[in-house]
């Protein structure tokens, strides 16, 4: 157990995310001393209460806690205030660090809070993290930003090494990344003046783009928390869904008169579980009730190579779908059995040389690192794996363990696992991504990843998931419909609106006009 005393309510998750990155298997336990109400009121913690040790017949146990850290904004009389962190082992405070901040700039307090607390806890803990005190999942977006504000590279590396104490490879990966979407969303033709019509809700303006969940899955994996369900529990039921998701599809098209998506991505649980005449069903209502004139990408993710058939891959085909992805996640035979993919290495081959055969050329394949029983030659070993089949685009995922998963549910069941991860191992995948001509295009972070580290998109030269980017960079509108799909409305000041449709398929589907009339009020208020 680590607890944190914080006097400050609107900092607390930003200080549990980094105590978490430094020691993510502890519980951490952040204690608010003051509400919201309270922390505009002059009367805060003096400087001398601070240096107090906690009470021990407050805290927890002694044998249980790892450290006491006592963080306090202390007022001073020029409009600053004092940050002041004191670290308590055994009741003996241990290290001690302080700096001032202006509390006028928000934005800043909470750098300096980070930059002192990474300070204080990779002194005592002998660490550094690979993306410093960074506990965002968008860490392109800042090289992005400095970019599109005339910066030089050898500046914005700079700038992050020195603020968010930055690793020189994660830098460098960062900046790269931004770059090279940079470079993909000009593509786009954002912003252009025309799309502006008075029929065309401002969100979007700049487009948008368009998500179909089908939250269906062979089986549900181990360290999966995504809203899925097994398909056998659903069969009698999949048409019903689909009827409700049909019905979505049309009502919503009708919000959007003159316009059609950049980007298209049906993806779940695994869509492909759907037979293929109920696939068939839902792309031809896609075409039916969206104009896919200016649609740059199309992606449906296959997902688990079990759920693959000639079948389902020619609906697809006869569809004109651009991009599919088949996942294997690992080719070791005694981990996808123990994580519950239910499926076998060679069924993952034979489901990827067939959509060859059969002219998918942008096929994309996710792997994951960090699951349970397997260090770096298990990771190498599907890395050569993968390497010889030749994919278009791979996708490196850091295990997160959510709170949703069966690992977490089942803690003690599974207390023996290892999860490992490491920066040999992440740099081993992105040597044989970039000895197979594969270039990282995306980048996002996770809460509770293996190792602290990140997931990367690695692709060819045009097979680049474009949807992806979008999504990561929040520069225009995603329309999601399904059970659990998230609507993210980019709306004008590059404010962001979500729009939940709720997750419990039955609930979706008894209220889907409530769903619906959500959507509407999010594009015209």
């Amino acid at each position: 157990m680590i607890q944190v005393s914080l006097n400050r309510q609107c900092f607390q998750y930003d200080v549990h995310s980094l105590v978490r990155a430094f020691y993510p298997g502890e519980e951490v336990r952040v204690d608010c001393g003051q509400s919201a109400d309270e922390e505009n009121k002059s009367d805060r913690v003096p400087a001398a209460e601070c240096r107090q040790a906690p009470d021990k017949k407050d805290a927890v146990r002694p044998d249980t806690e790892l450290f006491f850290l006592n963080i306090t904004f202390v007022p001073e009389a020029d409009g600053r205030s004092q940050i002041r962190m004191l670290l308590f082992e055994n009741a003996e405070e241990r290290l001690c660090r302080e700096s001032f901040c202006c509390e006028e700039d928000r934005h800043e307090t909470k750098n300096e809070l980070k930059r002192l607390l990474y300070q204080l806890l990779s002194g005592y803990s002998g660490k550094t993290l690979p993306w410093g005190n960074l506990t965002g999942i968008r860490p392109t977006k800042i090289p992005m930003a400095l970019l599109n504000q005339g910066w030089k590279n050898s500046a914005i590396a700079d700038y992050m090494r020195k603020t968010y104490y930055t690793s020189n490879e994660k830098t460098a990966l960062a900046i790269a990344i931004a770059n090279r979407e940079r470079y993909l969303l000009e593509k786009l033709c954002l912003n252009q003046e025309a799309d502006r019509t008075q029929t065309i809700p401002e969100p979007l303006w700049n487009g948008y783009s368009l998500y179909i969940g089908i939250p269906f899955c062979p089986s549900i994996c181990l360290y999966c928390s995504f809203s899925s369900s097994p398909i056998a529990l659903w069969k009698n039921q999949v048409d019903a869904y689909l009827d409700t998701l049909l019905y979505e599809m049309e009502r919503v098209s009708k919000l959007l008169p003159g316009r059609g998506p950049d980007t298209v991505y049906i993806g779940g649980g695994t869509p492909t579980t759907l037979e293929a005449e109920q696939l068939d069903r839902l792309l031809s209502k896609v075409e039916s009730c969206f104009d896919l004139g200016r649609t740059q990408e199309y992606t449906v993710e296959a997902g688990r190579p079990d759920s693959i058939s000639r079948e389902k891959l020619s609906v697809l085909k006869k569809h004109g779908i651009t991009r599919i992805s088949i996942n294997p996640q690992t080719m070791n035979q005694e981990t996808l059995d123990f994580i519950g993919r239910k499926h076998t290495v060679e069924e993952t081959r034979d489901a990827f040389f067939l959509a060859r055969e059969m002219g998918f050329d942008n096929i994309n394949m996710d792997l994951i690192v960090g699951l349970p029983g397997e260090g770096a030659s298990e990771v190498e070993h599907t890395m050569q794996v993968l390497s010889a089949m030749a994919p278009d685009s791979i996708t490196v995922h850091s295990l997160a363990v959510k709170r949703a998963a069966r690992l977490r549910l089942f803690r003690e069941e599974h207390r023996e696992l290892t999860f490992e991860n490491s920066s040999a191992i992440m740099d081993m995948t992105a040597a044989y991504t970039r000895e197979a001509g594969l270039h990282p295009y995306y980048l996002y972070r996770q809460k509770n990843m293996a190792g602290n580290f990140e997931n990367v998109g690695y692709a060819r030269e045009g097979c680049e998931g474009l949807y992806n980017i979008l999504i990561m960079e929040e520069i225009q509108t995603i329309l999601a419909l399904g059970a659990g799909a998230s609507t993210k409305l980019v709306l004008p000041g590059n404010r962001i609106s979500r729009v939940e449709n709720v997750k419990d398929i039955k609930n979706y589907m008894e209220r889907i006009d409530e769903m619906i009339e959500r959507k509407r009020a999010g594009l015209y208020g």
